[in-house]
């Protein structure tokens, strides 16, 4: 019998550790082995419990969430989950938590919060799963390490068609961030399928936009999908690249989730292989699950040349790990270096099919 996840429940509200406590004892496979009202109280019994996870608030008496967050990442990591209603108020709180290192969030309900978070019990538990499974990484400073501008492609290659398409899941946030940052302003145009929910991919494409020399917007339908420009997909919709003419425009679509997930990465991507064939290049981000690989092995067979982030920079290997299962990967890169080796292999592929 595989050991139970060992879980800390750190939050102020006596009701929510109840409540928390009561969910995860309710799995086979997770048990709580503390409960904490402040930082303080937490940071002993990391020291004598040795958990396989925390859940974590942001609003306590003592030490902020952030603040304590930052400190465990820094000095002993491990996996967080937070779990608090500013998640939901403000998407700056909750995008801030994944930089420092959070693995993932779930927003405490507004109205009936024992009803809610019960209500919340699947979630919480896969997302606890999620993130045991997860490499947490020491944060020396307030953000990892950014690799180098690259060089402008020149206006020639600027105007050609080829398309990048990004997805990513667990992890991805930070990695997209570091993806995106090195692109020069001419870059070919990213569209990107991240997992996220809907209150918070403006707030994600908006960080990424005051950080990155290219545009960061979050995608509209029918837009023409322009170099020098990303675009996220919102977390109501999947996200498509379709041909309009001699342009590549995104589309967005309400269908039902794919892979459980929507927006979902197997749309993007086979919207790739269908109408953008040997002028795309698929980049597949850490991430727990399969959500893209077949989709990514049709874009292969469709002329595309396709990367995946390895496994030692991954938070988790889970979608790298099958896409390049099924065959549908050409390299394997660390997230470091991912943009550097995207745009050589663009300049590889040369200007090639030029527009008139």
């Amino acid at each position: 019998m595989k050991p139970k996840i060992k879980v800390l429940v750190v939050d102020d509200s006596a009701l929510v550790r109840s409540i928390l406590t009561e969910v995860i004892n309710s799995f086979d496979d997770m048990q709580t082995v503390g409960v904490a009202s402040h930082p303080l109280q937490a940071r002993e019994m990391i020291k004598t419990l040795n958990p396989d996870v925390m859940t974590l608030d942001v609003e306590m008496p003592q030490m902020d969430g952030l603040t304590f967050l930052e400190k465990v990442m820094r000095l002993r990591p491990m996996p967080v989950l937070m779990i608090s209603s500013l998640t939901e108020r403000s998407s700056a709180v909750a995008l801030r938590a994944l930089e420092l290192g959070a693995v993932d969030f779930v927003a405490k309900p507004k109205l009936g919060i024992a009803d809610g978070l019960r209500g919340y019990a699947d979630e919480i538990a896969e997302k606890i799963r999620t993130a045991y499974m997860t490499r947490p990484v020491r944060r020396v400073g307030t953000a990892p390490a950014v690799a180098g501008q690259l060089p402008t492609l020149g206006s020639k290659f600027a105007s050609t068609e080829k398309i990048i398409l990004v997805g990513a899941s667990t992890g991805g946030t930070e990695a997209i961030k570091e993806f995106l940052m090195p692109m020069p302003a001419d870059t070919p145009a990213i569209l990107i399928t991240q997992h996220m929910p809907e209150a918070f991919t403006r707030s994600f494409a908006e960080r990424l936009d005051g950080l990155c020399r290219i545009t960061v917007k979050e995608a509209v339908d029918g837009e023409r999908a322009l170099p020098g420009h990303a675009y996220i997909a919102p977390g109501h919709s999947h996200l498509l690249v379709k041909r309009s003419g001699a342009n590549y425009v995104t589309a967005l679509s309400q269908s039902a989730p794919v892979n459980h997930h929507r927006p979902a990465v197997e749309v993007l991507f086979r919207s790739a292989a269908q109408n953008v064939g040997n002028n795309a290049l698929g980049v597949m981000l850490t991430g727990m699950g399969k959500d893209g690989a077949v989709a990514m092995l049709e874009m292969k067979q469709a002329g595309a040349y396709n990367f995946a982030q390895d496994e030692a920079t991954c938070v988790v290997f889970g979608m790298p790990r099958e896409a390049i299962a099924v065959g549908a990967v050409d390299e394997i890169v660390p997230i470091q270096g991912m943009a550097q080796r995207v745009m050589g292999r663009l300049m590889q592929m040369g200007a090639g099919t030029t527009r008139v």
